[in-house]
């Protein structure tokens, strides 16, 4: 199938966008390619409700890739927990599974826009109002972790982000600080985003509706230059995280989030 130069050009130049915010934000760029992917595929003519469902499943197809190559680039300035990691792995796992091959079948396109704006503007809201946490706070014990991570996995699975918007807060919330939360989060996108694509295209092989090259929920042709592009630049946002000062990058995840949460709001209500 031909695809017009311009689509290839913006699905590039959201890839290039998308990677720089994974590195550097540790969002695995999903905040992002949701609402966009929304917008493109619906220039193709797919309808509202499925728009929505296949952005949410490509977005999360291309932080397989998006995860990889910031988290290298963190692992340079020794910034990764991975004992973190460990412990909220299998939880992850547990939680997008029963998102990704349950509710996110169940559900209607329009909520799941609706879902995305207020989860991603309650962790923006948190973010901005940068309240300390108590200083003998920490990350809870292994159950704890556990139960958290399958939180996590779950509320990535619905909106198909790799976990930040979630797992970003949390952590500085428990007194990690704000570069290791952004490291350790880029860590934790690469296992949402593989048992979450799993399960995308499992639940989406028999719906109808889809546009030409499309694997379950997931487009390909997004997938294929987003995170080519995507992949170039996270390396370049993980090294500029390093240099900005904590309540900089704070704030600059804060306003993303309450922008794109605005717009899938949006787009949740006039398809409602």
């Amino acid at each position: 199938m031909h695809l017009p130069l311009s689509l290839i050009l913006e699905l590039c130049a959201l890839g290039l966008v998308a990677g720089f915010l994974a590195g550097l934000l540790g969002i695995g760029g999903g905040m992002l390619l949701v609402p966009m992917l929304t917008y493109l595929l619906g220039r193709q003519q797919v309808s509202p409700d499925l728009a929505v469902k296949m952005a949410i499943a490509t977005s999360m197809a291309t932080i397989v890739f998006t995860s990889l190559s910031s988290v290298r680039a963190h692992q340079r300035h020794g910034a990764v927990r991975w004992d973190i990691v460990l412990r909220l792995a299998p939880g992850i796992a547990f939680g997008g599974l029963l998102a990704s091959l349950g509710a996110f079948s169940l559900l209607k396109g329009t909520w799941l826009a609706i879902l995305f704006s207020l989860f991603v503007g309650f962790s923006a809201v948190r973010m901005w109002a940068d309240r300390k946490p108590s200083p003998t706070r920490q990350m809870p014990h292994a159950a704890g972790q556990l139960v958290a991570g399958g939180v996590i996995g779950f509320l990535s699975g619905l909106v198909g982000a790799g976990g930040g918007f979630v797992s970003v807060p949390f952590m500085v919330w428990c007194n990690v600080a704000i570069h290791s939360a952004v490291a350790t989060s880029a860590a934790l996108g690469f296992p949402i985003a593989i048992v979450n694509v799993l399960g995308y295209v499992l639940s989406g092989l028999s719906v109808a509706g889809r546009p030409a090259l499309s694997f379950g929920y997931i487009w390909l042709p997004a997938l294929v230059f987003v995170a080519v592009c995507s992949v170039l630049t996270a390396p370049l946002g993980a090294r500029a995280a390093h240099k900005l000062p904590v309540t900089q990058l704070k704030r600059i995840f804060a306003s993303l989030l309450l922008g794109l949460a605005a717009y899938m709001l949006w787009k949740g209500l006039a398809a409602a």
